[in-house]
């Protein structure tokens, strides 16, 4: 019984409060202008939505890659017929993938590289020390687009336009990325001398010893071929090669490829 008389109490005394409450506002006029704001709020009409208009890109041509349109040349580079191929489909003429930049152009951009940028070309003969990316031809293996490091190449050196770079190899059958690569790389990842590679005319990469057959076992060892045959990168494994007698890692994964041949 105390409990509901207590509870009884409490709900006269808080419904006392609401009347007093109500009456003050009624005094002031406060409830007039609560119900005037309402009013003009559900009365206003409602802004419009922001419409969605779809653009029509029929009026303006696509954007495709030439690899897609079939107008560049395959990823192995198959130009060794170039009396055939000269001329692509626009009548542009095609260039070697360690050929000249362009003809009668020479001299472009040769203000542009400074002088102090020139003197630090030659500080690493094995890649190169400066990055261009315009006369720097990537390497295969290293991908670094930097000017060679020797002393005679006209191309990094003089920004000779219609000169090949010397400090990058040329394979003679396919001439295209696939058989670029700069000293350090021929040396450590397949065992050449740019040297011997320069001297000799019919100096062919490993992409097409391996497609031809001259040498079983022979793959290319860069990341992005070894991928394609779903391989693992072998990284720096020139230290590894060395420690075991090899000349490369060519060199050591052409044997490792016939050992495991053998177990099978």
């Amino acid at each position: 019984m105390g409990r509901l008389r207590a509870k009884s109490d409490y709900e006269e005394l808080r419904n006392a409060r609401i009347s007093e409450n109500q009456a003050r506002l009624a005094s002031l006029g406060l409830q007039k202008t609560v119900s005037e704001l309402r009013s003009l709020i559900c009365s206003s009409p409602k802004s419009d939505k922001r419409k969605w208009n779809k653009v029509d890109y029929s009026s303006t041509p696509l954007r495709r890659s030439s690899r897609l349109t079939g107008k560049s040349t395959s990823s192995q580079g198959k130009l060794s017929h170039l009396e055939d191929s000269d001329c692509g489909e626009d009548g542009e003429e095609r260039r070697l993938a360690n050929g000249p930049l362009t003809r009668g152009k020479s001299g472009l951009r040769s203000r542009l590289i400074s002088p102090e940028a020139l003197a630090r070309r030659c500080a690493s003969k094995g890649r190169g020390s400066l990055y261009d990316p315009v006369y720097g031809i990537c390497c295969h293996f290293c991908r670094q687009k930097k000017l060679c490091g020797e002393e005679d190449c006209k191309r990094c050196g003089e920004q000779d336009m219609d000169q090949p770079c010397i400090g990058k190899t040329d394979c003679s059958i396919c001439h295209s990325s696939n058989g670029i690569l700069c000293r350090a790389c021929l040396k450590v990842r397949y065992g050449e001398e740019m040297e011997e590679v320069r001297s000799n005319k019919d100096w062919i990469c490993p992409h097409c010893m391996e497609d031809k057959g001259i040498n079983p076992y022979w793959i290319c060892n860069s990341s992005l071929c070894l991928k394609k045959r779903k391989m693992v990168p072998t990284g720096i494994a020139i230290f590894r090669a060395r420690e075991m007698g090899y000349k490369s890692v060519a060199h050591l994964l052409m044997d490792e490829l016939q050992r495991s041949e053998r177990r099978r």
